[in-house]
């Protein structure tokens, strides 16, 4: 309802409605032209518009030989109701545009990992069905997206869980993620070997760094069997541990995905230890406290429809 006020009066309603009656009087300049165009009879558009008329204490309308005339009031409440009108259309319109998925925007978070070996193929197939829709990736790690997440900088992120266990319902896992322990030719003598977590001790070792999931997984999980790891190197990213391990400059924990390449080609290989590092998932976050946009609803939705975790098993 639109509130308005006669002078010297008290705040009265007027319907939304009048106001459109009041334009399309105005637009076609005759009330029965006006009614056809509303599909209301003739009666019910005079109505409204004496209505109308009442409660602004002005006459909008003359009668003419050829239908109505606007008076001087009448032209200056058109100018404004059209305006209105139009940006209401407009609104609508966009609303529509985002519910089609003809416009709009989807806030992604991800990691380089959870991108490049689950979220990348997605987008892409995003992208084809819905090219006017802006896609926006902010890149980084886990605990950094999870802050921009609860902060309502995105709409869902893409991250690693620390193990298989789950914290809630906003989390669902998509992906099983194994990390390995690789390393080039220098260390050919551990090739063949089982070895002990606390023979790392004595090793050179390249590791992430600590802001990562990946890396506070790693040290919780060694510390648990009262080892410490003492990184020769910290890198930002897994593919330039790969690099690094590959060129002799020491241990590399990475996720095998990331290996993958380089073990086929024979410039690192994965050492083996008595017992394996567990498993971890790649999840998709949502805050279940904030609306989804419509464009990140069919996003996830597309990702929620692929068979994207048949392969869990293998890695139990």
């Amino acid at each position: 309802m639109l509130r308005t006020q006669k002078k010297e009066e008290g705040p009265v309603d007027i319907n939304l409605e009048q106001y459109r009656v009041f334009y399309q009087v105005g637009n076609c300049g005759s009330v029965t032209a006006a009614a056809k165009k509303l599909c209301v009879s003739q009666p019910a558009v005079s109505q409204a518009v004496r209505q109308l008329e009442r409660e602004l204490g002005s006459e909008l309308f003359v009668r003419t030989s050829r239908g109505v005339r606007m008076t001087q009031a009448g032209e200056l409440l058109y100018r404004h109701v059209s305006e209105g009108l139009q940006s209401i259309l407009t609104g609508e319109q966009a609303v529509r545009r985002l519910g089609s998925l003809e416009d709009g925007e989807v806030r992604i978070g991800a990691s380089d990992m959870t991108l490049r070996f689950f979220l990348l193929p997605f987008l892409e197939k995003f992208h084809e069905s819905y090219p006017g829709v802006k896609v926006k990736v902010t890149n980084g790690p886990t605990p950094e997206t999870l802050e921009i997440l609860a902060a309502g900088g995105i709409d869902f992120g893409v991250v690693t869980a620390p193990s298989q266990t789950i914290p809630d319902d906003s989390w669902k896992p998509v992906r099983p993620v194994q990390d390995c322990f690789i390393a080039g030719s220098r260390f050919a003598a551990l090739a063949g070997r089982v070895l002990s977590y606390r023979e790392l001790e004595k090793l050179p070792l390249i590791c992430l760094e600590k802001n990562t999931s990946s890396r506070r997984f790693l040290d919780e999980y060694l510390a648990g069997r009262q080892v410490r790891l003492t990184p020769e190197f910290e890198l930002a990213t897994s593919d330039m541990i790969v690099q690094f391990a590959a060129r002799n400059m020491g241990i590399g924990c990475v996720a095998e995905d990331f290996a993958a390449e380089e073990r086929e080609k024979g410039h690192v290989f994965a050492l083996a230890f008595e017992e394996g590092l567990p498993v971890r998932q790649m999840c998709v976050v949502t805050d279940n406290r904030l609306p989804l946009s419509p464009a990140a609803r069919r996003l996830l939705e597309m990702m929620e429809g692929q068979n994207i975790n048949t392969d869990y098993e293998e890695y139990k």
